[in-house]
This record gives C-alpha cells, structure tokens and sequence, in this order.
C-alpha cells in the first residue's frame, strides 16, 4: 500500500511542475509579442524626420528633458550609425542663422556617418534653420538628420544666464540637463568649420578613460601671449586655460559625477553646481561660460581630455606668427573663426575658407568650384601672419575635398 501510495505521490509532483511549466512558457510568449507589439507601436511615430521641440518637458529637474530628439531612419546607412549618429549641438542667438548653416554644412559635406544636429535658437530663427537645412539637396538632406530647440534657462535666473558673456551661449552648460537622455555629445560654437569629418573628432570618446567626462583644446599655446596666465582673476585649468568653442561631452558622466569645488567640501552634482559657481565669480569672470568651465576643471583636472590645438584651431595660433605647431605638422582640423574673422577683413585667410564653404553649390565638383577659388584666394593674404601659414588651412581639406569628388562621382 505504500508503494502505491508513493508512486500516486510521484505522479502527483510530477503532473504540477509540468503544469506550471506549461503556464510559465506561455506567460513569457505573451510578454513577448506585448513587448514587440509595444516597440512596433512605439516606433510608427518617431519615423517622422525632422523635429522641433516645444517649451513643455524644459523645465527644471527631472522634467527638463529632451522629449523630441527622435533620429530619423536614414538609408544607406548601417544599423550602428542609425542608432547611434555623431550628435552635433549649437546655440544660435541674434544674426548667427547664415554662420550657423555654413558651420552645418561643412559638416554634411565631409562627414561619412550620420549626425543629428541639435539646434537651440531664438523661436524667431526657428523658420530659417528648417528652411535653410530643408532646402538642401536630397543626397545631402539624407545624411543628417536634426531637431530644433527653444533657448531655455532655469526660470529663477533665465535672464542672468542669458545675458552672460555672449546672448545665450550659457545655453551650453545646461546641455547635459535638457538633453537627459542623450548620452555623448559635440558642442561647437556657430563659428566653427569641419575641414574633415565630424566623426574624426568624435572617435576621441573611445580615447576617454574612466575618469573623462569631457574634452576640449588648450586656450593658447605661448603663454606669453595667453589671456588666462595674465590677466584671470580665477581658477582656470592647466597653465593656459581650455576653449569651450569646440567641447566633446559624455553628458552621462557628467550628471552622474559629484564635483570638487571651492565654495563647500561637499561635492556636488552638476545641476547643483552651476548658480553658486556664478554668484562667486560673476564679477571676476570675462568669457562668461568657458571661465566657468575653466573654474570646474581646474578643481576636476582628471576628468577633462585635452585634444590638441589643430581641432580648434583660432587667430589666436597665427596672429602674432604661427604657434600651434600640430597644426603645421597634421594641417588644420576645425577651424574657429572667433573674434568676427569671417565677417570683417583683419584675418582674410579665415575669412576665405568660411567663404568658400558657404558659396560651394552643393554637388558640384569640388576641386574647381571650392578648393581652386579658396587657393587663389589664399595667395592674397600673405600680408598677415595667418595668411602666411595658410598652407595649414587647405593641408587636411584636401584630403576632405577628395573624398567629396569621389562622393560626387559615385551619386551622380
């Protein structure tokens, strides 16, 4: 009787772990297909292509976030590079619209992967930036895609941060909070020009080691002539200070990370940071949001990757004679045209380049229509120290140049 009575319980364990066997695998394959059905769900409207972000979702704290920044799907391009693009930011505010689309538009033109510019305007640029990007030729309007953005700072102080150094160029520290879920980032200034790819400087991430959280070039070269070492009445970073006009982010490290600072000897996070380090140094700073940075590098030198000069190559590196000696082995990378260069005639080399790429006709043989006019144009301005260096300009670009006739051929 025992025997019986073990073999019917033998039965009986057996019957309930196939039963619940059963119901655990049709569980998961009912998770399954509402999963897929959400992402296919999830996925219908983000296939729209181009966006522009509203006010709402920008406020402060955990709702100041990036709602909009959807990637269209691009083709032709790898499944990586549609997931992850090179992700471009610039802040626009006042008469920088044409400057802003030719910095843009050198970095469609070169570029081999697909970007995703982040654009933050006054609402009265809005219409010109779609406009402008919109109007450009298909084969080139497939490379990138964008969204664009409302000037937004936190409500309490909006107009201070706004009128600091420049009409909104603060707007950039506040990248790593509005765009919370963006996870690397290239922040340029509208006066910067790509005579390479874009990717070229965004490969510097993978350089990153634990510590880096962001990347910028060194203010100056020759501290004779540097601004920080002589005349900053406030920490700055290294022996002449870093240029914010070209800034790579890892924006995740960024808000994760508590900084050392010198107003508390608690560290704090960056959204905590940033008012009190204004109110310090408010009357002690004179380039606005780059002392600032400068201020938290300096008290955070490990977590900053310094690239060298020639990926923000300024006047500054050839006004008194060259000095940025990477610049004359390697050639030129990105070129930032501060101090109004491309506008006005005191450095007509930079001015050159910045017109040759905003007249360039999209899709026309590049040799002819953009690299031969800039050359003769380069001959005339050896009557500055720039221009006598202007070899420097066209040694990297020649190399873009190439690659765009060869682009040009093989779409034609």
């Amino acid at each position: 009787m025992r025997r019986y009575l073990r073999v019917l319980f033998a039965c009986a364990v057996l019957l309930f772990f196939s039963v619940l066997y059963v119901f655990n695998q049709l569980a998961s394959s009912l998770e399954t297909v509402n999963s897929g059905t959400g992402a296919r769900a999830e996925g219908g409207p983000q296939r729209s292509a181009r966006k522009t972000a509203g006010r709402e979702g920008l406020g402060l704290g955990l709702g100041w976030r990036d709602r909009s920044a959807v990637d269209k799907t691009l083709p032709g391009v790898s499944h990586v590079d549609r997931v992850e693009p090179v992700r471009l930011a610039v802040v626009a505010c006042g008469p920088r619209l044409e400057e802003t689309m030719t910095m843009l538009k050198s970095a469609v033109l070169f570029s081999q992967r697909a970007l995703h510019f982040h654009i933050f305007a006054e609402d009265e640029l809005h219409a010109g930036f779609r406009d402008s990007l919109e109007s450009w030729p298909v084969r080139f309007h497939s490379k990138f895609n964008y969204t664009i953005y409302p000037i937004t700072f936190p409500s309490d102080n909006a107009k201070e941060w706004k009128k600091l150094f420049k009409p909104c160029a603060s707007q950039r520290l506040f990248l790593p909070l509005i765009l919370s879920e963006v996870d690397s980032l290239l922040y340029v200034d509208t006066d910067i020009l790509f005579l390479q790819p874009v990717e070229e400087i965004w490969n510097f991430l993978s350089q990153f080691n634990s510590s880096h959280m962001a990347a910028m070039a060194p203010e100056h070269e020759e501290p004779r002539i540097a601004w920080y070492n002589r005349f900053a009445r406030h920490p700055y970073y290294g022996k002449t200070g870093v240029n914010s006009g070209v800034m790579l982010m890892n924006m995740t490290r960024i808000r994760a990370k508590h900084f050392r600072n010198d107003m508390t000897p608690v560290r704090l996070r960056w959204e905590d940071l940033l008012m009190p380090l204004l109110q310090k140094y408010k009357l002690n700073i004179t380039w606005g949001d780059q002392d600032l940075l400068n201020i938290i590098f300096y008290h955070n030198p490990e977590s900053l990757f310094v690239f060298p000069c020639h990926w923000n190559y300024r006047p500054d590196h050839c006004i008194y004679g060259s000095n940025c000696a990477a610049a004359e082995q390697h050639g030129v990378y990105i070129l930032h045209g501060n101090r109004g260069v491309y506008h006005d005639e005191k450095q007509p080399a930079f001015r050159a380049v910045y017109d040759a790429i905003h007249k360039y006709p999209f899709g026309e043989d590049p040799v002819n229509y953009f690299l031969q006019p800039l050359e003769e144009k380069l001959k005339t301005t050896t009557h500055t120290y720039c221009g006598r260096s202007s070899h420097i300009f066209t040694k990297k670009l020649r190399e873009s140049i190439a690659y765009l006739k060869k682009d040009n051929r093989n779409t034609s």
